[in-house]
């Protein structure tokens, strides 16, 4: 399976700002700062998701293709 660069790097760059998230939320002496870093964690968390079902979709579009499976509008 190909990975593209861009989603790698989109991806690995998420995480960390859920990690930061989740530190400031950790840290957070206030409730409007314990909220905003649960809600960049979960953020983060949707996203990365959506960018590993966004991959293996378009992996079973390739495999529809080369057996000649795809689907004709």
């Amino acid at each position: 399976m190909d990975i593209e660069a861009s989603d790698l790097i989109v991806g690995i760059m998420m995480a960390v700002f859920g990690l930061i998230g989740l530190i400031m939320a950790a840290g957070a002496t206030d409730n409007e700062i314990y909220v905003f870093g649960l809600s960049l964690l979960g953020f983060a968390v949707v996203f990365d998701f959506g960018l590993i079902r966004r991959h293996f979709d378009k992996a079973e579009a390739r495999q529809k293709v080369l057996r000649g499976e795809a689907d004709h509008v």
